[in-house]
């Protein structure tokens, strides 16, 4: 990218523009997960069908992610944000629209592709900014991420309440936050290519450095994807709780997260991404044993709750440790992404699997040993130290030197 100085109003304001772009980004998800019961009704699927169109979500992800970093470079970082967020804002219509599992399939893919290549497009500028803020930034982006999911999912809920059509439903939201995301891109960094530079390959092999931070994340977002979808299920079926005690240890899981997401980056400034991630991984190993060894429902529900603490920050600084890995951020947060999504895709039927192997037990002790692989390894996110600051005061002299950008 080309050198430029950017003032340090115009970066806080591009870091508040950003974080309206990763709000939207999951009220679109937060809005879809809520009308998948009606989608699946009016394409008049099986469960095991809607789980094969599910599938082509991440499919889609995990295709288009590599080429995120080559519209950027055709485009620049701000024009490349608002295409990729209209594509994906709009591409909330087509699953309502699906009328049988193969239209789906195709629907989820495009809804998958174009989420994929937005979440990096937002994720390569979210890292801009913090190096030019010289602190961490990125658990409070994901936090606000969290935070839309929660805004999608309550008007989802409160529309599948009143009973209204998806198709309705979808194509008003799409209005509404393709409307937004376009307002937010507008502040957010202009970065474009050197002359000289040569564009990013359109499909390529993550670096060796993206792999390492992506083996962390896949340790985290395992997880992750296991508690959400089999946290209910174990206090129902191995400790006998009612389904609405069931159902709260997944909100309380849902809200560590949320919390410690939007608290992190004070936690980070202050102790650095390693020595955050190894605590958080202590708290993570602690609540998947207190999971394992519960016999009553309060202990797994805070061993829940504890796991979600100890995990919410990873992602996020993988992120951040990728895109100060190697000279292309966008290639090598590409290939985090694309790890950290295999990992969501495969860990509910790989605990399902354990679990009906052996025990639901077994399969949490799974996850509890994953989560002593963030204390071990945790150091791959050294990356994550940040630069000196990159901005120029207002009204002063530059606070450092040209921002490499």
């Amino acid at each position: 990218m080309g050198e430029v100085v950017y003032d340090l109003r115009e970066v806080r304001r591009a870091r508040y523009a950003v974080a309206a772009v990763f709000a939207v980004h999951g009220a679109v998800t937060g809005s879809f997960a809520t009308r998948v019961p009606w989608i699946q009704d009016h394409a008049g699927l099986s469960a095991g069908q809607l789980g094969l169109a599910l599938a082509f979500t991440a499919f889609g992800a995990s295709c288009s992610m590599p080429l995120a970093g080559r519209i950027s470079h055709r485009f620049g970082s701000r024009t490349a944000l608002r295409g990729l967020m209209t594509l994906w804002t709009l591409a909330l219509v087509l699953p309502s629209l699906a009328p049988n599992m193969y239209t789906l399939c195709l629907a989820m893919f495009t809804y998958g592709a174009t989420a994929g290549m937005a979440d990096v497009a937002m994720n390569a500028l979210g890292v801009e900014v913090e190096q030019r803020l010289d602190k961490s930034i990125m658990s409070g982006l994901h936090g606000m991420w969290s935070a839309g999911a929660l805004v999608g999912s309550a008007a989802g809920t409160l529309a599948a309440h009143l009973g209204s059509d998806a198709r309705l439903h979808f194509a008003l939201a799409a209005v509404c936050l393709t409307t937004f995301a376009v307002l937010a891109c507008h502040w957010v960094l202009d970065l474009k290519p050197a002359e000289d530079e040569e564009p990013p390959p359109r499909f390529a092999l993550p670096p060796r450095s993206a792999l390492l931070i992506g083996a962390v994340g896949f340790c985290a977002v395992f997880a992750e994807g296991a508690s959400l979808d089999w946290s209910a299920v174990y206090l129902r079926d191995q400790l006998g709780t009612s389904a609405g005690l069931a159902a709260a240890s997944t909100t309380g899981f849902m809200m560590t997260m949320a919390i410690a997401r939007i608290a992190g980056d004070a936690v980070v400034n202050r102790f650095g991404a390693v020595r955050t991630v190894r605590a958080g991984g202590v708290f993570a190993a602690l609540g998947g044993l207190l999971i394992v060894v519960s016999g009553h429902p309060a202990v797994a529900i805070s061993g829940f709750a504890l796991l979600g603490l100890g995990i919410a920050v990873v992602v996020p600084l993988c992120f951040a440790a990728a895109g100060r890995s190697g000279p292309n951020p966008s290639q090598a947060i590409a290939g985090v992404a694309t790890i950290t999504y295999t990992s969501g895709l495969i860990a509910p039927s790989v605990l399902g699997g354990i679990a009906q192997a052996t025990s639901l037990v077994v399969s949490f002790g799974l996850v509890t040993v994953l989560a002593c692989g963030l204390v071990a390894f945790a150091n791959v996110l050294r990356a994550g130290d940040r630069d000196r600051p990159k901005v120029t005061a207002p009204g002063g002299d530059p606070a450092a030197q040209r921002a490499r950008s």
